[in-house]
């Protein structure tokens, strides 16, 4: 078995595929042409996006995402989390932790998308 997706509930499908091209370097894959559904290329596992319309037609209670209280994150890896990081900022996205140091050898920050979802950007485990 692989794990094939991760599927973000999002106020606007477009938006949120605009948002992490700009962001995170994210190739667009496809945007459904009802703009309800969409997914980017970011390699094995694809990241996609749902509207909260669409999923809650199709009988789920989706909640909105609420970055006070995240029940998950994804993440991106870079070598320049610094820089990635200024890159998420001017595309929009919110910081909620500074870039730091991890005892393990990792730097990660945190940000979040405009629909409060949680992103960290972080380096390779050990990287120097």
């Amino acid at each position: 078995m692989q794990f094939k997706y991760t599927i973000l509930y999002v106020a606007d499908v477009a938006k949120s595929l605009d948002f992490y091209r700009r962001a995170f370097a994210a190739k667009i894959k496809m945007l459904h042409p009802g703009n309800d559904y969409g997914e980017l290329q970011t390699g094995v596992t694809t990241l996609a996006f749902s509207s909260l319309e669409l999923i809650r037609e199709s009988g789920k209670n989706a909640n909105a995402a609420d970055i006070d209280r995240p029940c998950f994150e994804i993440a991106f890896e870079t070598v320049d989390v610094v820089a990635a990081v200024e890159v998420a900022l001017q595309a929009g996205a919110k910081l909620i932790q500074k870039t730091e140091r991890m005892p393990w050898g990792q730097t990660i920050a945190y940000v979040a998308d405009f629909d409060g979802n949680l992103v960290e950007i972080c380096s390779p485990v050990g990287q120097q």
